[in-house]
């Protein structure tokens, strides 16, 4: 099955109803992007599999995407499909991605039916002999209406229930997730509860009681709260890499190394020693072969830490010879054509997703949902009779 709607002609038929109306799902929606959707779908994966053997995941529309033996795949199913080998046909988890010109090319035509139509039969194909189902959302329950795939119409066209996850506060986490309420009722959607995440450690005990009162008023349980933790926010430098265009020019074997800091090396290298801490990322031109050396010459034991990595800048290599001991070290350097102010503006103004193997930060989403996700509760609720039910009426039987 392509991704690409575009290249079909609309089926001239009633539109497929969804066959599959009987297996348990859930729909991971957020007030914004994010705010914590694959974060929340990586870990509930890992708990669900706890309590059902086969788990499924499908994430309708996607916005970020990779090409996947010839299809664009949305980069969160990749990861989930690497992480959990889920025994699913890739492209039914990402049945459609929206490219730069998708939104205007849809507002030229008529695809309304087909678009709803691939959205179902990828979710019957994802729910095959599945115990379960996550569906992941984009963005806040509006974006995608332009189009006609908004989070709230693919819900109500999976049939799903809904969590929606918000960021840690008291006021503006409520008065979002209001928002979205209001229109995953509007299409007839059920919304089981909220879970807030990135909420400061030292405020969990207080923003529990005044989220779960907030929420209560909105009719809404509170069914987590996630603290921030900080590593899960310190980008890699090979997403530092990607992110300046780049290319490493030595020690990509450690392109997993997490950046806690960057620095930028404008001083001489005689002052240059605060910039060597565990964790740094230094930003220099690649004609600073002082400081290079430096670095070299200075590389931290094991014991103290690791440098995170270098960034030579201005499409600059160091001569021959200093090339030659840059490769025969253990650090990552990355050659760009930015300049150093654009570099460090780049990396400050990333947004840290979950890499594909990163096992370590997987690891860490899977104790934090475990530890701070009232999984079982969220089981409750998605399979006990509510309002959706009763919109949608009686159900079919499971695919076998």
């Amino acid at each position: 099955m392509a991704n690409s709607v575009f290249s079909e002609t609309p089926p001239a038929r009633p539109e497929l109803d969804l066959r599959n109306t009987v297996t348990p799902r859930i729909f991971v929606a957020a007030t914004r992007q994010d705010d914590g959707k694959t974060t929340t779908s990586v870990g509930l994966f890992a708990a669900l599999q706890q309590r059902f053997p086969r788990i499924g995941y499908i994430k309708p529309v996607g916005q970020r995407f990779v090409d996947v033996e010839g299809a664009k795949i949305d980069e969160d199913t990749v990861l989930i499909n690497d992480t959990y080998r889920t025994n699913t046909p890739i492209r039914s988890m990402s049945p459609i991605a929206v490219e730069p010109d998708f939104t205007k090319r849809y507002l030229s035509g008529s695809f309304r039916q087909q678009l709803h139509d691939r959205v179902r039969i990828a979710f019957d194909e994802v729910a095959w002999e599945k115990d379960f189902i996550i569906i992941e959302g984009t963005g806040h329950a509006g974006v995608g209406s332009v189009f006609d795939l908004s989070n709230a119409t693919v819900a109500q066209l999976l049939r799903s229930k809904v969590i929606i996850v918000s960021r840690g506060g008291i006021g503006r986490p409520i008065d979002e997730i209001s928002l979205n309420l209001a229109l995953f009722e509007k299409q007839g959607v059920e919304v089981i509860g909220a879970i807030i995440n990135k909420v400061v450690p030292e405020k969990m005990e207080m923003l529990k009681e005044y989220a779960t009162v907030g929420l209560a008023r909105l009719g809404l349980p509170l069914l987590g709260m996630i603290p921030l933790h900080t590593e899960l926010y310190k980008p890699t430098v090979n997403q530092a890499c990607v992110q300046l265009r780049g290319e490493f020019i030595a020690g990509a074997q450690h392109k997993r190394r997490r950046i806690a800091r960057t620095g930028i090396g404008a001083m001489s290298s005689r002052h240059a020693d605060r910039l060597l801490t565990p964790g740094t990322l230094v930003i220099t031109p690649g004609d600073r072969e002082d400081l290079i050396l430096m670095i070299l010459n200075e590389e931290m034991p094991s014991s103290r830490g690791n440098l995170a990595g270098v960034v030579l800048t201005d499409g600059i290599l160091p001569h021959g010879a200093v090339m030659d001991l840059i490769r025969s070290r253990n650090i990552p350097f990355i050659s760009t054509s930015a300049d150093v102010s654009a570099a460090a503006t780049t990396i400050a103004r990333m947004t840290v997703k979950t890499e594909v193997g990163d096992k370590d930060k997987i690891g860490l989403i899977q104790s934090l949902i475990h530890e701070h996700v009232q999984v079982d509760r969220i089981i409750q609720l998605v399979q006990s009779p509510g309002h959706a039910q009763m919109h949608f009426g009686e159900v079919g039987g499971k695919i076998a």
